[in-house]
């Protein structure tokens, strides 16, 4: 483990080097990198069809292809969310709060970096771009490992961005990519204490579960959506279908697509073949419950979706495909009773024109978000106005839902009075 622990001595380094930066030349290291990503652009397309290649003939699937490719589109997209992040206001040195002491002292407190930080990570490519964009702006060094299905693209990217740091006259190590797919170096930076302060994790429940189990480093877990839709007594149902189309289809392989729809029972019949119609065009299939199962399966599949029952262990798992369960409930206190029991904390939403329902649902259901009348497809940190997200976290300690900059900060207490004793 002697190369990690170089790593962490580098990066320590390299975050005292970042802390000492003002925002605007923060930004324009920012800027920097997303030149330099643009410049090498060619590269990092032709190694991500590389790794797309290798993927396919390693039987991969198609959610995981999907999350693997980075098209020209996509890193357009990518560096329009650096360069989002550069024109952010920079949270280090912001002061919280501050009061004057009845002994004379002024007290507050004050943003600074965390550190370094670690991201362990699978798929994407984009992470990479993600993480350390943020990580720079908030004066954070960052050790990345991803995986190895990404490997060529990874190192591509992380090489534009040292490339940026060298030219901007900053330590190459402020980003630093873990090159070698040894499992045992996942273990390795896990137990990297003295050096790393904070392990984000980005992956499956497998990694994520592994990751709690072996860190002695504080981890932020989350990013696994099981999330949730509720068609209300009295919701609009033309408006509805729409927000679950996008829900589910537009981009199934995420975290935030929805994966089950509650429907209350006093609008099933007429809904549900509606809505089987709506959704057919996209091969979407139906995992439905013995009610939806009733309603739908006479009407066979000519112009409606297959429906399939469904079964209690799919439940609390993302299909990250066209695949979504529907439910029939009694009403809102079922939904939130089914939500509470298969949900993983990440996003649900309620489709009602009534407030006072919409307000008891988002009152009563325990998740980083929620929305009323709105896709689930909304919690991402561009969406949020954050400029791009390291992680969506789940848990309830120091960061809940999208994290952005201000997730990526802690603060420390400064007190100032005329030589004072105690």
């Amino acid at each position: 483990m002697e190369q990690l622990e170089a790593m962490g001595r580098a990066a320590k380094e390299a975050a005292a080097a970042l802390a000492r930066l003002s925002g605007a030349q923060k930004s324009r290291l920012l800027e920097a990198v997303a030149d330099e990503l643009l410049a090498m652009q060619e590269a990092i397309v032709a190694a991500n069809t590389n790794d797309m290649e290798k993927a396919r003939q390693q039987g991969l699937p198609a959610a995981m292809l999907d999350r693997l490719l980075l098209s020209p589109e996509r890193l357009s997209g990518v560096v329009a969310d650096v360069r989002k992040v550069a024109g952010l206001p920079d949270p280090v040195g912001q002061v919280l709060d501050g009061r004057l002491l009845p002994n004379g002292m002024r007290i507050e407190r004050r943003r600074v970096p965390l550190g370094v930080i670690g991201v362990i990570y699978e798929a994407r490519p984009n992470v990479t771009v993600d993480v350390a964009s943020l990580c720079l702006k908030t004066g954070n060094a960052a050790i990345l490992r991803g995986g190895k299905e990404t490997l060529l693209t990874n190192l591509v990217l992380a090489s534009a961005i040292r490339t940026a740091l060298a030219r901007c006259g900053l330590p190459e190590d402020c980003v630093q990519l873990v090159e070698s797919t040894d499992r045992a170096l996942v273990s390795g930076l896990l137990r990297l204490s003295r050096y790393v302060d904070m392990i984000i994790p980005r992956g499956g429940s497998g990694l994520q579960k592994h990751c709690m189990e072996e860190a002695t480093i504080p981890v932020i877990v989350g990013g696994i959506g099981v999330c949730h839709i509720y068609l209300d007594e009295s919701a609009d149902e033309d408006k509805a279908l729409p927000i679950i189309e996008n829900a589910k289809v537009q981009r199934p392989t995420v975290c935030n697509s929805v994966e089950t729809l509650l429907v209350h029972e006093n609008r099933a019949r007429a809904f549900l073949p509606k809505l089987s119609s709506f959704l057919a065009r996209h091969g979407v299939v139906l995992h439905g419950c013995p009610k939806v199962m009733e309603i739908l399966q006479p009407l066979g599949n000519a112009g409606y979706c297959p429906v399939v029952p469904w079964r209690d262990e799919e439940l609390s798992r993302e299909w990250l495909t066209v695949d979504l369960n529907v439910g029939v409930v009694a009403g809102i206190d079922a939904a939130i009773g089914h939500i509470h029991r298969y949900g993983s904390g990440h996003t649900e939403a309620i489709l009602t024109a009534n407030m006072q329902q919409a307000e008891y649902f988002v009152q009563e259901v325990d998740s980083s978000a929620l929305f009323v009348n709105t896709s689930t497809r909304f919690t991402d940190g561009g969406e949020f106005g954050l400029g791009a997200e390291v992680a969506i976290s789940t848990q309830k300690l120091h960061a809940r839902g999208p994290m952005g900059l201000e997730a990526l900060t802690t603060y420390k207490w400064i007190g100032r009075g005329d030589h004072l004793i105690r």
